[in-house]
């Protein structure tokens, strides 16, 4: 009788265990940061904070066109699998095993198409950069979320390296101004920045908050240097690097002292802002912030075609607006 009791005791933890435990699905294994997700949650020498999440399966696809991350795919299958995760042959089959996604998939023209399908399951998602290939792609992805009510973010690691964040929050005085930059790696499937650029962008906008009114571009071979105008009079730079010494980094100008930006400190400091999210369905960064960044490069871009012209950010907006109402069409 007492063994039995005992027993009872044991298997009513082990449910509460699987019960209590967070299950995260991921979408896409064509990119660094699923292998290194997984390893954070489903390791064996996971932190503690990480004990109630783990990755239980995932939807390897996926680039199909750009080669430096379909090539990937396979070894990373393998990777994942090692560590306990399920694959799946579809996304449908994906959302029936758990309560929120990672879309990783590296070529930002499938994240619209691949979260339209979770936007529809209900499922809380963390998009991986770029939010989508293009500033279109992105207000679309955005209406979905407020249409079908659910909770999104989209962020660069690099947005959460503590030096920046003690920058945005005041720390050092007021910011009047900020260089950033970062590697800015050309894809041809994706406008220039949105592919790697986008890093040092949102670096600029983690420090200078929102309100840039107007953007004008310089660009050579190797280096391109954009100018935003904010609202309030301040002014930001980013330089996209592509040849010689390349890093992330930059300087921020207070009223009290000059400060250094970054540097680079891995994915954990981004994963740790992913699972909070999850358990709170708290957005750390706001759609009128990562739109605003998705405007900046578009607007560089325009800047650039007309050899580098001031650019307004609200023209800019209302043709992606204009875009993205043509993208929803199709896509329904």
């Amino acid at each position: 009788m007492k063994l039995k009791i005992v027993c009872s005791i044991i298997l009513s933890g082990l449910l509460f265990v699987a019960q209590a435990q967070i299950k995260i699905g991921i979408i896409g294994l064509d990119t660094s940061h699923a292998i290194a997700f997984t390893k954070f949650l489903n390791g064996e020498d996971k932190k503690e904070e990480f004990k109630d999440f783990k990755i239980v399966a995932a939807y390897p696809y996926g680039s199909k066109t750009i080669k430096s991350s379909y090539e990937r795919i396979p070894g990373y299958i393998d990777q994942v699998k090692e560590l306990g995760v399920e694959i799946v042959p579809s996304i449908a089959d994906l959302l029936k095993k758990v309560d929120y996604v990672m879309l990783e998939t590296n070529d930002g023209n499938l994240h619209l198409e691949q979260a339209y399908e979770v936007f529809k399951a209900g499922k809380p998602m963390f998009i991986d950069k770029p939010l989508g290939a293009t500033l279109a792609q992105s207000i679309a992805i955005y209406q979905l979320a407020r249409e079908y009510n659910v909770p999104i973010f989209s962020s660069s690691a690099l947005r959460f390296v503590p030096q920046t964040q003690k920058l945005r929050k005041g720390e050092y005085g007021k910011i009047l101004g900020a260089d950033c930059y970062s590697p800015a790696t050309r894809e041809k499937t994706h406008p220039d920045f949105g592919w790697y650029g986008i890093h040092g962008v949102e670096t600029l906008f983690t420090i200078m908050g929102t309100g840039c009114v107007s953007v004008n571009r310089m660009s050579a071979e190797g280096t391109d240097v954009v100018v935003g105008l904010w609202n309030d009079g301040r002014i930001g730079t980013f330089r996209g690097i592509r040849t010689g010494k390349s890093g992330y980094g930059g300087t921020a100008f207070t009223d009290k002292s000059i400060e250094p930006v970054g540097p680079y400190q891995g994915y954990e400091v981004l994963l740790t802002e992913i699972l909070n999210f999850f358990k709170t369905l708290v957005p750390p960064v706001s759609e009128e912030e990562t739109l605003e960044i998705f405007t900046f490069m578009e607007a560089s871009n325009v800047s650039k075609r007309n050899e580098g012209k001031i650019i307004l950010m609200e023209d800019v907006y209302r043709k992606g607006m204009a875009e993205a109402g043509k993208l929803l069409s199709e896509l329904k």
